[in-house]
């Protein structure tokens, strides 16, 4: 991997990449950010040695340099997920390679199901802590110790300073900003009635597909992270109805804006 990662970096330089300081990945729905950055350079991803191919039809797929709030910033439109085939080595990939680029930063967003019913679609959350249930750890290959200590310490996993910001900026702006535990599932399928009321059980607050394998391995790699949760609808068992994903999206574009001044306001700050 290490190789791959040389290839990959060296390949992204050569392309004019020059020590971003801030790592950006983008959800499910969410790629408005971008008309904020001034572009220096994009790649798709099918043009980047070693990476991953987005397959799902509304990821854009495309990694983005260029200058953000007077910060450079690196943005993923468009992530790998496990419920597309590929390994949580793959899924994870990109992390490395930002940090390989010069990141010590990372943001992230996702859209995702609210358990807790006091929160309501087209709100936000800020992941606070998380439980991974995709049964897997994109740690878990032979030569690890190689990349960074293998046994990852994640007593705080999302940096309790860059939290703090967050929700201090929401204040001010009057954003309703939640924090809460997040569960990451392998999907693609949404969850039945029993597993929402299981999510609830172990504490979860939001559920979604994503972020938990990047989060993993942003902290074996000493990141600092801090990731936003859109919530794009409740997941109530009692009055649970059939979910359409071009909703999902749509609620997701809703809620995009406070999500883009969260993020641009942090920015400035770091």
């Amino acid at each position: 991997m290490i190789e791959f990662i040389n290839e990959t970096t060296d390949y992204l330089k050569n392309k004019g990449f020059d020590s971003p300081e801030i790592g950006i990945i983008l959800g499910t729905g969410l790629n408005q950010i971008v008309n904020d950055i001034d572009v220096i350079q994009e790649v798709s991803y099918n043009h980047i040695p070693n990476f991953p191919t987005a397959s799902v039809e509304f990821h854009k797929g495309k990694l983005i340099y260029g200058s953000l709030e007077g910060k450079k910033v690196v943005v993923m439109q468009g992530r790998f997920h496990f419920y597309e085939g590929y390994s949580l080595q793959d899924v994870t990939y990109p992390v490395r390679i930002m940090e390989k680029l010069g990141i010590h930063t990372l943001l992230i967003s996702n859209a995702s199901g609210a358990i807790n019913l006091n929160f309501k679609k087209g709100e936000l959350m800020l992941i606070d802590d998380h439980i991974n249930l995709q049964g897997n750890s994109p740690l878990a290959f032979k030569g690890v110790s190689l990349l960074g200590e293998r046994f990852v310490d994640m007593s705080e996993p999302y940096n309790t300073n860059i939290k703090n910001k967050l929700k201090t900026i929401a204040s001010n702006k009057n954003i309703t900003l939640h924090s809460g535990v997040y569960t990451s599932v392998i999907g693609p399928q949404l969850e039945t009635k029993a597993e929402y009321r299981m999510l609830k059980t172990l504490g979860t607050d939001a559920v979604g597909m994503s972020t938990v394998p990047e989060v993993i391995v942003a902290n074996h790699l000493n990141l600092k992270v801090a990731a936003i949760s859109v919530l794009t609808d409740e997941c109530n068992p009692e009055t649970l109805e059939p979910v359409n994903i071009e909703d999902i999206i749509a609620m997701a574009k809703k809620a995009e804006p406070n999500l883009i001044t969260l993020f641009k306001a942090l920015i400035k700050t770091l």
